[in-house]
């Protein structure tokens, strides 16, 4: 398997396929060979030549989080203290369900989060109760998002 940061090739066939899996992840295999034009088996053996290259990792069910009350959506900028291990602080953010990811980041904050939360409430919440209880995070900024414009992926 190749490293993350190693990348691969993909041809015009590869392109295909990707975009009808990207379309619709439960797309047939033989639906694929014949809008390709090549053979079922070969659509099979270029899906498995794709995830051993690490390049996609399996499919999933995505789920509408307003369906199930879920309706804020904030961004929320932490500091953490000098002394404070990025690493403890991650680990302690796992265990907070509402915060679906965390990245590293340059510039002001040490940690940056996606947070959804039902309503305004529970998302001071979650900032109070869970993220500002938290060993070494000495304060957070949070931006509430208003509306997505954008939801997509890398085109290929």
């Amino acid at each position: 398997m190749k490293s993350k940061n190693q990348s691969i090739t993909i041809d015009g066939i590869d392109k295909k396929i990707l975009r009808k899996l990207m379309e619709d992840a439960r797309t047939p295999i033989l639906e694929i060979a014949r809008l390709v034009g090549i053979s079922g088996a070969a659509i099979h053996q270029r899906l498995k030549k794709l995830e051993r290259s690490g390049l996609i990792s399996g499919s999933q069910c995505i789920i509408n989080p307003k369906v199930l009350g879920y309706t804020t959506l904030a961004f929320v900028g932490v500091y953490l203290d000098k002394t404070m291990s990025h690493t403890d602080a991650v680990k302690m953010l796992k265990r907070i369900p509402e915060v679906l990811e965390c990245h590293f980041t340059s510039g002001n904050w040490s940690l940056f989060l996606k947070v959804l939360s039902k309503n305004n409430a529970h998302l001071m919440h979650i900032l109070n109760d869970d993220i500002l209880t938290i060993s070494g995070v000495l304060r957070t900024e949070t931006f509430v998002s208003l509306d997505q414009q954008i939801d997509r992926q890398l085109q290929v």
